[in-house]
């Protein structure tokens, strides 16, 4: 009976030292904070998946797009062909930080789920953790479809890096 006691008071003192450190700030502020993080990085990605679709169907910069709007034309969309592997370069690096935030986001649930066989406060729901993914692999495949339908444009030497980021992004998410 004593050794449970003094495992109890133990472990409650771990509980209270959790709840200490992560209550300076309301969690759901640290929460909300991730989420803007989150959705402002994927919106910049789309954003970099339009402009290489933008960039791929109207190499001059100039004219009618997809949806019949005029895009007005940029002073480097003169250097399309020079632009696009940078482009896509810079859309794979946002893809990449995306990835990170997602998986920072699951290391953290797994961390909580741990601390809450000690008794700290738990939120199961999977659903914003599920939805992050989704977009994200969502996100991807776009991008992936506009990496494969340039492969003319961007050479032997730079596709096979790509794919291989590519791959490596895609089964990171799927592995953990």
């Amino acid at each position: 009976l004593r050794l449970v006691a003094v495992l109890k008071a133990i472990l409650e003192g771990e509980k209270a030292a959790v709840l200490k450190r992560d209550h300076h700030l309301p969690l759901s502020f640290h929460r909300r904070q991730e989420e803007l993080k989150f959705s402002l990085g994927l919106q910049r990605l789309q954003h970099h998946v339009r402009e290489i679709q933008a960039l791929r169907d109207s190499p001059a910069g100039e004219g009618p797009g997809q949806d019949g709007s005029l895009l007005v034309q940029s002073p480097m969309a003169s250097a399309a062909p020079q632009e696009l592997p940078t482009l896509i370069l810079e859309a794979v690096k946002e893809l990449e930080a995306a990835k990170q935030q997602v998986l920072k986001r699951i290391q953290i649930w797994k961390r909580q789920q741990q601390l809450a066989g000690n008794g700290a406060l738990f939120e199961e729901n999977l659903a914003p953790l599920q939805k992050r993914c989704e977009s994200l692999v969502e996100v991807y495949f776009q991008l992936h479809q506009q990496v494969m339908a340039a492969s003319a444009e961007l050479g032997a030497k730079v596709l096979p890096r790509l794919l291989e980021r590519f791959n490596e992004v895609l089964s990171s998410l799927v592995k953990r």
